[in-house]
């Protein structure tokens, strides 16, 4: 009889090929923020008027060849869905399982929200444009998307701290907490400075790619 009532308790258990499959759907967060990125510093320094030091890498969709920039959100967003849904069959009934996942498919839909209401030109680029322009709706919603997508990111490192530590890599869980701090500093910052601005949303982005890396390799390290 006791046999019986623990056999459906290992029924629940995740199928090793199930927790393989899920880890390679993570690989989309991993890759997404490294291609986000590459992606970008080289736009930046191919287009003309173009500066790191005054224009943010979201204005790149703007112009002739912005059709490059949107292409590089809409796909970025959905790698970090698809690694959303990895994520998921990885954390499945441990800690951060829910809202882990949640969190990193808010942050990529974020970036589909930031390709379809593009941001405002300004700050010379596109070239002609005036340094000072006046917010439009679809900047605006830009501007918010990025923030909600952001403070999901900053969420979702605090969140998948605790299966980092629950699976004994207790650095990785630090790093993890410590990580919304910069990017939160480097946004702080972006009144003085767009690069700082560009940092902290770069170090995010790096972080998360590090943080599911590590998260889809723990089960085999154990």
């Amino acid at each position: 009889m006791t046999h019986m009532l623990s056999a459906p308790r290992h029924a629940v258990s995740v199928p090793p090929a199930s927790a393989r499959g899920g880890r390679r759907g993570v690989g989309g967060a991993v890759v997404a923020g490294p291609l986000f990125l590459v992606a970008g510093v080289a736009q930046g320094l191919a287009r003309d008027g173009f500066d790191f030091t005054r224009n943010a890498i979201s204005q790149l969709a703007l112009g002739e060849a912005g059709w490059i920039q949107t292409v590089n959100f809409l796909l970025t967003g959905a790698l970090l869905i698809a690694g959303a849904a990895g994520l998921r069959r990885v954390l499945r009934g441990g800690a951060g399982g829910v809202w882990g996942p949640v969190l990193v498919g808010v942050f990529g839909a974020s970036f589909w929200a930031a390709a379809l209401f593009p941001a405002d030109a300004g700050a010379g680029f596109p070239e002609g444009s005036p340094d000072v322009a006046a917010i439009s709706g679809h900047g605006a919603v830009h501007m918010a998307a990025g923030m909600a997508g952001y403070l999901a990111l900053c969420a979702a490192f605090l969140v998948l701290a605790r299966p980092l530590a629950a699976r004994g890599h207790r650095g990785w869980a630090r790093a993890s907490r410590l990580a919304p701090v910069a990017v939160l500093a480097g946004f702080g910052a972006s009144a003085a400075s767009v690069l700082a601005f560009t940092a902290g949303a770069g170090l995010g982005l790096l972080g998360l790619a590090a943080v599911t890396a590590r998260l889809a390799t723990a089960r085999a390290d154990r």
